[in-house]
């Protein structure tokens, strides 16, 4: 689809202020996100506003090495808590994998083989 300067800048300005997402407007509008991350720096661009800062760091409040023992723990927890759960289970896949367990964090990070692990 083609759209007029106009309507690039309209687009823009939807993403800009924070009325649609870059994937919405992409799926609204049946263009790719880059188009619309494009289309929204050009409307920045164009009345020269300074860029906004989308991605802020988060510091997980769940830093815990244990994992709720039932469904019902899960619950409780909040979308940032249960994708760090999630991330965290995936990193200790992909070690098991590899045939090594990690204990600690940082400087008192401790790499190990777990008891039964079969190497083939």
């Amino acid at each position: 689809m083609k759209f007029s300067s106009e309507e690039r800048l309209e687009i823009g300005r939807k993403i800009y202020y924070g009325e649609l997402t870059r994937y919405e407007a992409a799926h609204i509008y049946g263009i790719s996100a880059e188009t619309a991350r494009s289309y929204m720096r050009l409307y920045r661009d164009a009345h020269q506003l300074t860029p906004k800062k989308s991605h802020t760091h988060v510091v997980h409040p769940c830093q815990s090495n244990t994992l709720p023992k039932n469904w019902e723990d899960y619950r409780s927890l909040s979308k940032e808590e249960l994708l760090f759960e999630l991330m965290k289970s995936k990193i200790n896949e992909a070690r098991l994998k590899k045939g090594y367990m990690v204990k600690g964090s940082g400087s008192k990070k401790e790499f190990f083989l777990p008891d039964n692990l079969n190497i083939k």
